[in-house]
This record gives structure tokens, sequence and C-alpha cells, in this order.
């Protein structure tokens, strides 16, 4: 029977999709673990080309050197601030509404790239996952 391989660190990094380069945050991060950076950033850059904006990488590192990443796509919060075109959600969201609001094709949208990073069976609850991270940000969904 094979031993598991020992885990040496679990990374987070927020990446632009399709654009992993040898310049920091990923090769000084990497690196420091003493792993070929080429061995993530081309399979990185290739499972990303179709995506856009930043993405999360969980990267597992083990001790023969060799590493694991999965991607997460961009936080629901980022993509509702990009369909609206606002900088950031209110201050006080109970009290203070931000006059855009969101439209059940947006949230539909968003719901749809955010589906396969869920573990929710259907789009109908992904939408209820969105539009609850709308109003936590002061935005209003209509319909």
């Amino acid at each position: 029977m094979a031993d598991a391989k020992k885990v040496k660190a679990n990374l987070k990094m927020k990446i632009p999709a399709g654009k992993a380069s040898a310049a920091p945050p990923v090769g000084s991060t990497l690196g420091q673990y003493g792993v070929n950076m080429m061995d993530f950033i081309n399979p990185f850059n290739d499972a990303t080309k179709e995506m856009r904006g930043t993405v999360t990488a969980h990267i597992t590192i083990y001790d023969d050197r060799s590493m694991d990443f999965r991607v997460v796509s961009q936080p629901t919060d980022d993509l509702i601030r990009q369909k609206l075109n606002i900088k950031k959600g209110s201050g006080k969201p109970n009290s203070e509404k931000l006059p855009q609001k969101l439209t059940d094709a947006m949230l539909t949208e968003i719901a749809e790239e955010k589906a396969k990073d869920m573990n929710a069976e259907d789009i109908e609850a992904v939408k209820k996952m969105v539009a609850g991270t709308a109003r936590s940000m002061g935005v209003e969904v209509e319909g």
C-alpha cells in the first residue's frame, strides 16, 4: 500500500485568470516551498483561460515538492459589483440601499457563473445565495 503524501502547505492565492506568471505573488510564494513554478503556472493558465477577472487558487503542496490545485471563480460580491459597475457595497446595507438594482437577468447570469463552485442542486438555489450576498451589500434585487 502506498503511503499518502504528506501535506507541506495549503495556500490560497488570488490570481488574474489565465495570467499567472513567475512574478509575485505566484513566484515568491511557491518559491519558498521549493516547487517548480511552471508546474503550477502552465496548468493554471490553461485551466483558467476561459474565465475572466481574478480567481482564487487553492494550492496544496506536498513534502515531495509536488502539488495539486483547484480554482474557484470570482467571489460573488466581485461579480455583483462588476454587473452594477459600482466600487463597493453600502456601509449600512440594512438602512442605506444603493440606487442600482440587480435585475433577475443579472442574478441568473451571476448564478450560472457561480453554480460550478457551489454545491447546490439547481440554479434557483444558487440565485437565492447570490441574492443574499447582494442584500448584504445593500443592493436590492428586482423581481
